[in-house]
């Protein structure tokens, strides 16, 4: 177990110190220390919840407590670590239950980086939930980069190869969409203080993380746009070359009329069918085929069809 208290910083500190009453405490458990501590904590946590409701970030208000889970994806980064975990929370401190090490190391960079004039588990709580969502504005912009590349890429004729990273994108975005939903519904819990654990005028901090989730929210929408139009363009892309094949065939097809109408005539070899005795006919016959091929063409490029 992993112990901090929550002082001007966070301060590591022994199991016994958290339960001193000095200041709020934050520890770190896995399953199987919460198995064996869970009492000392009198808080309703259940890390072993099933793997579909395991990946929710969502926040149950219980009569003394409030418990919960976060989950984050990897949103399509591989250098993003990502993970779930549960946690719960009173008036003494907040616990989190994980199996990896994510609510670790985000609470090793809240210590390291964050220092506080006015300390409390309010602020804490921002911090951490900053945290977790602090590296998404780039990630968002390396997105719109990437988009605005797979455009290029189908405006230069790329089309049919570009779909799938770009379904790969989308889906990445879909992801994300939904894992600020549940932020921003857990920041509106934390907001909400039923259980009136968080001081009143500290409540800006959860508004404020609410609002930031919400702005990034946005940006994933008009991501999501984004690609709806680039997977129409490429959509518009395809279509504009079947019927590119579809007019050439056509107009193979016209060229090759005439000349189909020649052969099954002259093919029918009546008996009394004069221009089979002259000395020129197959000549003749195959000067009228050119002919009517190459009137045909310079038909077509007049009226622009080819």
């Amino acid at each position: 177990m992993t112990g901090y208290l929550i002082k001007e910083k966070l301060e590591r500190c022994t199991e016994a110190a958290l339960f001193s009453g000095e200041a709020p405490f934050v520890a770190i458990l896995t399953p199987e220390e919460w198995k064996k501590k869970e009492e000392r904590f009198s808080l309703e946590i259940e890390p072993e919840e099933e793997p579909a409701v395991m990946a929710l970030t969502r926040a149950l208000v219980r009569y003394d407590s409030l418990t919960g889970s976060i989950a984050v994806p990897q949103m399509g980064d591989p250098d993003h670590e990502a993970g779930k975990f549960a946690f719960g929370l009173d008036e003494r401190g907040i616990v989190f239950v994980d199996g990896g090490t994510l609510a670790l190391h985000i609470t090793e960079a809240v210590a390291e980086r964050k220092r506080w004039r006015v300390p409390g588990m309010e602020r804490f709580l921002y911090d951490f939930l900053e945290q977790i969502i602090a590296p998404d504005q780039s990630r968002l912009n390396r997105v719109e980069l990437l988009l605005e590349k797979l455009e290029d890429e189908i405006l230069n004729g790329e089309a049919e190869p570009v779909l799938a990273e770009l379904n790969e994108v989308r889906g990445n975005l879909l992801e994300m969409d939904l894992h600020y939903s549940q932020l921003l519904d857990l920041g509106q819990e934390l907001e909400e203080n039923e259980n009136e654990f968080f001081a009143e005028e500290n409540l800006r901090y959860f508004h404020m993380f609410s609002v930031r989730v919400e702005r990034l929210r946005e940006m994933v929408s008009n991501l999501r746009d984004y690609s709806v139009q680039l997977r129409d363009l490429i959509q518009t892309r395809v279509d504009v070359k079947q019927n590119r094949i579809m007019t050439l065939l056509t107009v193979i097809t016209t060229i090759f009329t005439p000349l189909t109408l020649l052969t099954g005539w002259y093919g029918m070899n009546f008996r009394y069918m004069p221009e089979l005795e002259y000395k020129w006919s197959y000549p003749v016959v195959i000067l009228v085929s050119l002919a009517i091929a190459l009137g045909c063409l310079a038909y077509f490029k007049k009226k622009k069809w080819l």
